[in-house]
C-alpha cells in the first residue's frame, strides 16, 4: 500500500466488519475451508479465493452452482460449529482494541457474516469487546455482497448509510458497503482488490475524534484508486 499524507473522513457512525478487520481468523478459516474443499473435491486454493467475506452457504453456492441449498445449509451449520470450537490462532488485528475503546461512547456497529455464536467466540478469543449494536448472519436474508447488513446497521443506529464509514477487509464486504452507500476504509492486503475509499494496513494508526454531531477519522494513507 502506498503511504501518503493523512486522509480525514467525516461521518456520524462507524460500521465494522469482524474477520480480517477486527479479528485475524485466517488460520482457522483456512483449516475449515480447505477441509471442506477436500470433502467436495474442489481445489483448496480456488476455494480460498472466494471464502472471505460471505456467509458459508453463499460461498458454497457460488463454488458449486446447482448444488441443493439444503446440502449447503447443512454443511454451513457443521462448519460454523467447527469454527466456533476452533480458536487456535485467532488474534486481534493490530490496533483493534484501542480503536474499539475509542468508539465505546460513539455510534458504531458490527456487521459480520458470522453468526452470533461465532462472532461472540472470536471477539472473546481476540480479547475484544463486542459492540452492543451488531448485525450477524441471523439478522439478514442475504449475504454480503448484498448491502442488507450495512443498511440494517445504519438504520438501527439511526443514520443514513452515506453518513456511516464502513471498515472492511474483503472484496465482497467492500462491495456490500459501497452498495449500501457507505464510504469504505479497506483494512489489510485483501482489501485492495475492492477499490475502497482508502486503504490502511491495520487499525494501529487510525484516529477518531468527535466534533459536534460528526466523527472525524484520520487515516495514515492516501485515498485508494477507484
Amino acid at each position: 500500500m502506498t503511504a501518503g499524507r493523512p486522509v480525514t473522513l467525516s461521518a456520524r457512525a462507524v460500521l465494522l466488519d469482524m474477520d480480517g478487520t477486527l479479528v485475524n481468523s485466517d488460520a482457522v478459516v483456512e483449516r475449515c475451508w480447505r477441509r471442506w474443499a477436500a470433502e467436495v473435491g474442489l481445489d483448496g486454493d480456488h476455494v480460498m479465493r472466494h471464502a472471505h467475506g460471505r456467509q458459508g452457504q453463499a460461498t458454497m453456492a457460488l463454488l458449486l452452482p446447482g448444488r441443493p441449498a439444503e446440502l449447503n445449509a447443512a454443511d454451513n451449520r457443521r462448519m460454523l460449529a467447527q469454527e466456533t470450537a476452533d480458536m487456535d490462532g485467532v488474534v486481534a488485528v493490530p490496533g483493534a482494541g484501542a480503536f474499539l475503546a475509542a468508539l465505546a461512547e460513539l455510534p458504531h456497529a458490527l456487521v459480520t457474516s458470522a453468526d452470533e455464536g461465532l462472532a461472540t467466540a472470536r471477539m472473546a478469543a481476540a480479547g475484544l469487546t463486542v459492540p452492543p449494536v451488531r448485525i450477524t448472519a441471523e439478522c439478514v436474508g442475504a449475504s454480503k455482497p448484498d448491502p442488507e447488513g450495512f443498511l440494517k446497521a445504519a438504520a438501527e443506529l439511526g443514520f443514513d448509510p452515506a453518513d456511516c464509514v464502513a471498515f472492511e477487509d474483503s472484496e465482497v464486504g467492500i462491495a456490500a458497503a459501497r452498495a449500501a452507500g457507505c464510504p469504505v476504509v479497506g483494512v489489510g492486503a485483501r482489501a485492495a482488490a475492492g477499490s475502497p475509499t482508502a486503504l490502511v494496513d491495520d487499525l494501529t494508526a487510525v484516529r477518531i475524534t468527535a466534533g459536534g454531531d460528526r466523527l472525524l477519522l484520520t487515516l495514515p494513507v492516501a485515498p485508494a484508486e477507484a
